[in-house]
């Protein structure tokens, strides 16, 4: 562990006493720590950066499996269904990770302002990425969790740092898939129009043929891009959106399996359960119960 990366870890324990998920006063930065593995644990990954501080994480998104750990990044483009599991982790050395929101609205910005050597390939549209972490990133982020300690300091600071970060990634080994989330007329930036709609509507009935029309595509094209940036297809993105839903409306609002269904879009309360069972591994119920005694991986 380089020097920036012991800083990092000491200043994230001064944040994570125990094991869990810690909001901060940088409303787009949250840290986590975890003192053993954990199961795999579908999930969704909104636009950020992770960084594994200490220990290592693995993400599956569709068929593609992401190992990141100490000295590694990963970036995700758009909100991404996965499944995710810390896969290295002790007491006395606990898993400890920090993740920091990206705004696309200043991405899009930033990439209006800059210039580029290099024209996006197609094969850059995945919404997730790992990389080794840049050294200048790094020192970025640890001034980002120091100011933390200068609340006089921090409204006015904390964004610049946090424009800095997104700088750096833009001009880094992540930059092609942030810069397909903005390139106007870009499969990845019709892509992401059409889930930021999904995400407001997803528990409507809809048509792929809708979706395409939304992207500008025939059906086939748009089936194809889509699964390119996501990997999986519209079909299944609507579906994990939902049953996430479902889920936290069961764990945050005690709704019951069968009017967490219906709020979400389903018809069926089997088919509801069925599905449910598929990708948590447990049914509504027994689930719930697992997640109120144990504990599920944080970024």
């Amino acid at each position: 562990m380089t020097m920036d990366a012991e800083l990092l870890a000491r200043a994230v324990l001064k944040i994570a006493h125990q094991d869990g998920d810690y909001l901060t006063q940088i409303p787009a930065l949250r840290v986590y720590r975890r003192s053993q593995v954990s199961a795999p644990m579908p999930c969704i990954y909104g636009l950020g950066l992770g960084i594994a501080v200490q220990g290592a994480k693995r993400v599956t998104l569709g068929s593609d499996i992401f190992d990141y750990s100490v000295n590694q990044s990963l970036v995700t483009s758009i909100d991404v269904p996965v499944v995710a599991h810390v896969t290295q982790a002790s007491v006395d050395e606990p898993y400890l990770g920090v993740w920091l929101d990206l705004d696309a609205r200043v991405i899009s910005q930033l990439v209006s302002e800059m210039e580029f050597v290099r024209d996006l390939k197609p094969g850059s549209a995945r919404a997730l990425s790992v990389v080794d972490l840049d050294k200048n990133l790094l020192d970025a982020l640890c001034r980002l969790i120091r100011l933390l300690d200068e609340p006089a300091l921090l409204p006015t600071l904390a964004p610049l740092i946090q424009q800095e970060i997104t700088l750096r990634l833009l001009h880094g080994a992540h930059g092609p898939i942030l810069r397909h989330l903005v390139t106007i007329g870009s499969p990845g930036q019709q892509v992401a129009r059409v889930i930021s709609w999904l995400k407001l509507n997803f528990t409507q009935d809809v048509l792929v043929d809708d979706l395409a029309a939304k992207a500008h595509m025939s059906a086939s094209t748009f089936r194809q891009h889509f699964r390119a940036v996501t990997g999986m297809s519209p079909l299944q993105y609507i579906k994990n959106l939902r049953l996430q839903e479902a889920r936290q409306l069961m764990m945050n609002d005690s709704l019951d399996a069968s009017s967490a269904a219906v709020q979400v879009g389903y018809e069926s309360a089997s088919q509801f359960s069925r599905e449910y069972t598929r990708l948590f591994g447990a049914p509504p119920l027994r689930d719930v119960k697992n997640f109120r005694v144990g504990d599920i991986a944080g970024k």
